[in-house]
């Protein structure tokens, strides 16, 4: 895949500096970049999902054992209940 990016001076700066500092291509700089952004954002999103279940927040409520297919029907009717006199 091609990538074509507009950057500012100071990104512009970051880049020829980085180019000099580890003597790699712009490319290689990139691809650098995006697998550690990659590897932060995965992290949180792993983490994220391990803290609910180590809290016990997933999981926890009671409820219809068919809710997820059934919610649409049952938010009608709440809805319909209680705003039904206008």
């Amino acid at each position: 895949m091609r990538i074509n990016a507009r950057l500012d001076e100071e990104q512009t700066r970051k880049v020829n500096f980085l180019k000099e500092a580890t003597d790699s291509s712009v490319s290689e700089i990139i691809k650098h970049a995006l697998d550690q952004y990659y590897e932060d954002i995965r992290k949180t999103q792993i983490n994220t999902i391990d803290l609910l279940r180590k809290t016990g927040f997933i999981g926890c409520s009671e409820g219809p054992s068919n809710l997820s297919t059934t919610y649409k029907e049952k938010l009608t009717k709440g809805l319909k209940s209680k705003h039904d006199h206008r």
